[in-house]
């Protein structure tokens, strides 16, 4: 369909327009309009929703004439200011479209109007108190201006706002959106919403569809935390930017004050006045003073943060967006999913655990022209108000009345996962009416999106995230179902498939519980017998991995490969596959791979080898099995190789590793190398 043709209405369109008269608008009327005006979409929507609401298609031409005159004649370019301020003085009043700040120098209120591009605006001070925003970043509205010579100052400041409208829909009854949305069914809601957003659910999957409302959760749920990562040119940012007058969008850092209010208590702050603070690229967090982040810290845990003497709480939520530069699979197998994160947050475990949903942005598509919707939506600012009012509501509790939470589910997780759910009902089921396959499908995605969280934080190797099973109870039945994450390349760093030839997983772990694994490579070229150790083998697993060379030359008649030892040089490769440079003794998984690559015999497949050993070759046991075992298995191991001398510490482990990964012990090096090549 080109661009000009008119729409063709659908059932969809004709429903909404008959049930939402008026506070519906064609989409693709805003885009026309748009693309002439640089105006957030909410002010735009304002004009459309006053002059276009129509189905009747003379008016909605006539409407846009109206429109595109009003801005034609009202809204002020950012480049046209002087031509504005002679306007005012040339007629003596005029009235227009901007944007107001207000600040307070020396107990007198003085407006910045934006694009006007005047500084000092005499404002009516009852304003300030009815509109607490214009003090903090500002409001769009409707001015009326007057030129009036003032003779205090010289007529250095002569210009002064008679009436000042903000563009935000009067009045607005919960009820009737209540009433209303239980004609809709939920498909039909749910596409009514994406095109409210602008765009054209006909091309999306159901999933996808559900991933854009997510979006809208800070908007309609408080104290909200998101995530969400991905590639440029998504469309992250434009829900805070550009659907809500209640949002605001940081971009570049910011102060604490600024964030959290004034020390006196005189000036409030972002995070009480605003409904959302978006971060727009996180990386500019780097830049900030520790302060903000650590009081943020607090913040996003409980909606309360100390300022001076004064506890001091906000309801606002927080949404941060940020851009990853890798493809998923690369982050996922080389790192975590948190690492485009400022280090200042993507080293805080603490911090990171406070989001309530990652939304994964590269499943999100690239906003391309046949994604946006020829059709009808609400009027954004209707849609914000309509979010805005179920902050207040709470459907936290939604979730017992079919099912409960698995016990992986720690107090912040549950939490967590009760307020995406909350929040989607808000979005989707305002009436509160739901049946128990909508709630398990909305139930799904929350457990998940908490789940790809806890899954960095335990790719960060920290053992006290280690509880991700996610999994939710059927009240009726009692059938559990397990919650997964799409991309979970954790899931199989341990390839189930067979390796090539000198190939071995191994892991290792600290004395606090931090378990590293590791992919060992070895490698054959001809040669004399040498070790060629490649730039990442450093520290403790290059002794480990030299003292098991000295073993295998030692080793080498006896264990049938002298010929080709001798002949060979064996260049070593050990690849950190969870990225957390945990320092690991890996003797024995280098050992059997060293003899794997000589027998051209691959190991048996999803085997993690554990263990060390001294330069005679007896067997170094491991601190403890449990953690390395759990990481294992977390990651597709099947079966490990372990030392006999371990066999004591198997009493720890947990019924459920056992049942997933076959022990195998072995007490020499030899031993080791035989019961997993399948050359034996």
């Amino acid at each position: 369909m080109s661009n000009d043709a008119r729409p063709v209405r659908d059932a969809l369109d004709n429903k909404a327009n008959q049930l939402f008269a008026g506070r519906v608008v064609r989409k693709d009327l805003v885009r026309k309009v748009k693309v002439g005006a640089n105006v957030p979409v909410f002010v735009l929507e304002f004009l459309l929703g006053k002059y276009c609401a129509s189905s009747d298609e003379v008016a909605i031409q006539m409407g846009l004439q109206v429109v595109n005159d009003t801005l034609a004649n009202n809204y002020i370019r950012p480049d046209e200011s002087m031509r504005a301020q002679a306007t005012v003085k040339d007629r003596g009043r005029h009235t227009f479209i901007d944007k107001v700040k207000v600040r307070i120098v020396d107990s007198d209120y003085w407006a910045e109007v934006t694009n006007f591009g005047h500084k000092n605006v005499h404002v009516p001070g009852h304003y300030v108190r009815d509109y607490e925003r214009l003090v903090m970043g500002g409001i769009w509205a409707q001015v009326d201006m007057r030129f009036e010579y003032d003779e205090e100052t010289r007529g250095k400041n002569p210009f002064w706002i008679d009436k000042l409208t903000p563009i935000q829909i009067a009045t607005f009854d919960l009820e009737e959106y209540r009433r209303i949305r239980s004609e809709f069914t939920t498909d039909e809601w749910l596409d009514l919403m994406i095109r409210s957003m602008g765009y054209e659910p006909g091309e999306m999957s159901r999933r996808l569809k559900v991933l854009f409302l997510v979006r809208l959760i800070p908007l309609a749920e408080r104290n909200y935390n998101l995530v969400e990562l991905g590639p440029r040119g998504t469309g992250k940012s434009y829900v805070v930017q550009e659907v809500s007058p209640y949002s605001a969008l940081l971009t570049g850092g910011t102060t604490v004050a600024n964030l959290f209010g004034h020390m006196s208590g005189r000036q409030k702050g972002m995070v009480q006045i605003w409904d959302v603070v978006g971060f727009d690229e996180v990386a500019d967090l780097q830049k900030m003073p520790k302060e903000v982040i650590t009081t943020m810290k607090t913040y996003c845990e409980s909606g309360t943060y100390q300022r001076g003497q004064e506890a001091v709480s906000g309801d606002a939520s927080i949404a941060m967006f940020g851009n990853t530069n890798q493809p998923v699979d690369v982050m996922v197998q080389t790192g975590h999913l948190f690492a485009p994160m400022p280090d200042i947050i993507r080293d805080d475990m603490a911090f990171i655990d406070r989001m309530h949903f990652y939304l994964p942005g590269w499943e999100v598509p690239k906003m391309r022209n046949d994604l946006f919707t020829n059709h009808y939506g609400f009027v954004v600012d209707y849609l914000a108000e309509a979010l805005r009012e179920m902050r207040r509501h709470n459907f936290t509790e939604v979730i017992d009345r079919y099912f409960s939470l698995g016990a992986h589910l720690n107090a912040r997780d549950r939490k967590a996962v009760r307020k995406t759910v909350s929040g989607l009902m808000k979005i989707l089921f305002p009436h509160g009416e739901i049946t128990q396959d909508d709630l398990a499908e909305i139930l799904e995605l929350a457990l998940e999106g908490r789940r790809r969280v806890k899954e960095q934080l335990k790719k960060m190797g920290s053992f006290e995230y280690y509880h991700t099973s996610f999994s939710y109870t059927l009240q009726e039945t009692g059938e559990e179902k397990f919650v997964g994450v799409p991309e979970q390349g954790g899931r199989d760093l341990i390839s189930t498939d067979p390796l090539a030839p000198g190939t071995v997983y191994s892991a290792g772990v600290t004395s606090d519980g931090t378990v590293g694994l590791y992919r060992v490579e070895v490698s054959i070229s001809t040669g004399t017998g040498k070790l060629k150790l490649a730039g990442g083998v450093a520290g403790a697993m290059k002794e480990s991995v030299q003292r098991a060379f000295s073993v295998l030359q030692a080793k080498k008649t006896d264990l049938g490969v002298a010929r080709d030892l001798d002949a060979s040089d064996l260049h070593v490769e050990v690849i950190d596959l969870l990225a957390n440079r945990v320092e690991a003794e890996v003797g024995v998984a280098f050992f059997v791979a060293c003899y794997s690559a000589l027998r051209k015999a691959p190991v048996s497949p999803a085997l993690l080898v554990l263990g060390d050993m001294s330069v005679q070759g007896n067997i170094k046991p491991l601190r403890s099995l449990t953690e390395p075992l759990q990481v294992a298995k977390d990651n597709g191991a099947k079966r490990a190789l372990i030392p006999i001398e371990n066999k004591r510490n198997f009493l720890d482990v947990s019924a459920d590793i056992m049942e997933h990964v076959d022990p195998i012990f072995y007490g020499d090096p030899k031993t080791a190398a035989l019961k997993v090549i399948g050359a034996n």
